[in-house]
């Protein structure tokens, strides 16, 4: 397997982690940011969307990193990260859609704010605004996590991995936060996996 993406976009940290944790190998090559490449003619072949990650399994290509997840999980680890369960499986599966639809664009909004902007160019009243929000969407997951492990239950899932790595990030982040018990012990369940630590625990860049 060939993954294309550089290491510290949280959506290549998303399949690194599913890749570990499905025992896999695989080569990975720095594509977009400041190492480029995802303009070019030879990855819009691939990935007309010229974002990362690309994965290429065995002359299979995909892109998005939640389908990747979803792929990798079904394909190495049905009945653990992947639910055979239909409804655990739509419980995993809805988290996943969460992240795209709901947590990531104010996760995005104070993560881009603080760490990819110049601090003479903040515009702090939108990152704490972004900040404020995120914070009462987690209280969502908050809520969800109450009695349960991980966000299908009592077992890790692929649902766990993309809020995960957005978890990481909303901790790590010098942002005002609310006390959210719930999301705080699982995330502090997922820092003891040595993917997690190893692809989603480094350094906000």
């Amino acid at each position: 397997m060939k993954i294309w993406g550089r290491a510290n976009s949280i959506n290549v940290m998303k399949v690194l982690w599913c890749a570990d944790e499905c025992g896999l190998k695989y080569e990975r090559e720095d594509v977009g940011g400041a190492f480029g490449g995802n303009d070019q003619k030879w990855y819009l072949d691939m990935n007309p969307n010229g974002v990362v990650p690309t994965i290429d399994v065995g002359g299979r290509i995909i892109w998005e990193s939640n389908s990747a997840v979803r792929y990798l999980a079904a394909k190495h680890a049905a009945g653990t990260l992947w639910p055979t369960d239909p409804g655990l499986r739509s419980e995993a599966d809805r988290w996943m859609d969460w992240q795209l639809s709901t947590i990531g664009e104010p996760m995005r909004l104070a993560f881009w704010g603080l760490i990819r902007t110049p601090p003479e160019k903040r515009d702090m009243a939108a990152i704490g605004k972004a900040a404020a929000e995120a914070g009462k969407l987690f209280g969502r997951l908050d809520g969800w996590l109450e009695g349960r492990r991980y966000v299908s239950g009592d077992q890790f899932t692929m649902g766990d991995i993309p809020v995960g790595c957005f978890i990481h990030r909303w901790y790590a982040l010098e942002i005002e936060r609310p006390d959210l018990k719930n999301v705080r012990a699982w995330y502090e369940r997922l820092t003891t996996r040595p993917a997690y630590a190893r692809h989603v625990m480094i350094k906000l860049t």
